[in-house]
């Protein structure tokens, strides 16, 4: 079968991005395709974001009744538990499977045709994509790139079998026994804590000096703590260099240049993603790049008009929501309505234990950007909620200009402070001063009282410390 479709709106790719400004550019009553050879959602939903969030939540329970099995503070005595480890991925399947088919619904309900298959540009209005029925071709008045990006290989370590990449480590049909992570950024610690909490005996191999090298040193502290108690060895300053001969073994390079082995029943490497550039046209399109990924203005426009493109394909940061609101914006724009990307902050969020959250500048890039700047922190072990649940590691800390006050960015680490993410960002966007956070009366007890109480700090008058 062979079928040609005329549309103002063609997107290829249904990750967060693209299936944002599919329903959005529905809604605004563009006729809208969408293309994508797999399920809705994108790396995020199906293999990222949230299977991730599911196995940490799962972990984190499992961890909590194992710690009531012990001596502890709350006078709780439970039997040694028992994990039926399988059962917890299908949880995890089912709560994909629910949000891909809500996803599909929402296109249903904002007259979106979904394409099934896997797009080809052939240039810049028009794509051939292969479904199971043969081949359609279709072509669009505006194109929207949401390509996404893919896990980096090592190519001394080659995916398959024994060495697996973020997507496999979520559907793995056992707990290893030994674990071995390659890279300690947000991905790999997020995993390395959920698996060493249901049991795995989890070893970090780190080529620089220290893990989460992107957070400045006192963010992590936390997280370092909790990695030592939790019983993850960390080899800092190490590179991975392969497999031993015999397969059961990663072969690693010490800072002193000595060789040596470490037993993994699981490699699972998480050095970085990369911009998906490859598989869906880029060579037939006259595409100015900045460096490997597309290069855009703050229209999420590219060198071609009418091609925009969002997302990870567009470069750092790779998070879901700086592409659904990219994707958003580009619907508009098409749409007719004069949209720029000017954001003051894009969150970023570390799923590690303790959370980490940070929105606009840190005081490292704060003074690089040449600001004179007012620091102040407030520590949860100061706070009656973070107290009551037993989280007293971490704080919150705020940067403002010295001469208005004004709040350049916000960082925080500790349990659940993922959900301070919106507060923070809305202060920025806001363009609030430390007054007006001061000022703001919140809710007690809660651990966004340290927020207020950091602004307090800042000012010389914190009230609990």
């Amino acid at each position: 079968m062979t079928e040609t479709i005329n549309c103002k709106v063609l997107i290829l790719g249904a990750g967060p991005g693209g299936y944002v400004a599919a329903i959005r550019a529905g809604q605004l009553g563009l006729d809208t395709v969408i293309v994508e050879g797999e399920n809705p959602g994108g790396t995020c939903l199906n293999i990222g974001c949230i299977p991730s969030k599911a196995m940490i939540h799962a972990a984190d329970e499992f961890e909590k009744v194992m710690h009531f099995t012990g001596e502890n503070a709350l006078g709780i005595s439970l039997e040694k538990p028992k994990l039926d480890f399988k059962k917890t991925v299908a949880w995890k399947d089912d709560i994909v499977r629910k949000l891909t088919g809500g996803i599909a619904g929402l296109f249903r309900k904002n007259k979106v045709k979904h394409i099934a298959g896997w797009g080809t540009m052939i240039d810049g209005k028009t794509c051939e994509v292969k479904t199971k029925d043969g081949v359609v071709t279709v072509k669009a008045e505006n194109v929207i790139l949401a390509t996404g990006s893919v896990p980096i290989e090592i190519p001394s370590l080659p995916y398959g079998d024994k060495i697996i990449s973020s997507t496999e480590a979520l559907s793995l049909d056992k707990v290893p026994g030994k674990l071995v992570v390659i890279g300690g950024g947000y991905i790999g610690l997020e995993l390395g804590i959920a698996y060493a909490k249901l049991g795995a005996k989890v070893t970090v191999v780190e080529a620089l000096e220290r893990v989460l090298a992107q957070y400045d040193k006192e963010l992590t502290k936390p997280v370092v703590t909790s990695l030592k108690n939790l019983g993850i060895e960390v080899l800092s300053n190490t590179k991975a260099k392969g497999l031993s001969k015999d397969g059961k073994s990663l072969l690693i390079e010490t800072k002193d240049g000595s060789e040596e082995k470490i037993a993994a029943d699981k490699i699972l490497v998480t050095v970085g993603r990369r911009a998906k550039t490859e598989g869906w046209g880029l060579e037939g399109l006259d595409l100015t790049m900045n460096g490997r990924v597309v290069a855009i203005d703050d229209k999420c426009q590219t060198s071609m008009t009418g091609v925009y493109a969002i997302g990870d394909l567009t470069g750092e940061p790779m998070l879901a929501h700086r592409a659904m609101a990219q994707g958003e914006m580009v619907a508009e724009i098409i749409a007719g309505q004069n949209c720029t990307f000017d954001k003051v902050s894009i969150p970023a969020v570390c799923f590690t234990d303790p959370e980490i959250v940070t929105a606009g500048l840190s005081p490292d890039q704060a003074q690089d950007a040449g600001y004179e700047t007012k620091v102040g922190v407030f520590p949860f072990s100061a706070n009656g909620r973070a107290m009551t649940m037993e989280s007293e590691d971490g704080f919150v800390r705020i940067v403002a200009r010295k001469d208005n006050h004004v709040v350049l960015g916000i960082q925080a680490v500790g349990k659940g402070v993922s959900e301070l993410s919106a507060a923070f960002s809305l202060a920025l966007e806001m363009g609030a001063r430390l007054e007006d956070v001061a000022g703001t009366i919140h809710a007690h007890p809660t651990q966004s009282e340290g927020f207020q109480e950091a602004a307090l700090k800042t000012l010389g008058h914190a009230l609990h410390i």
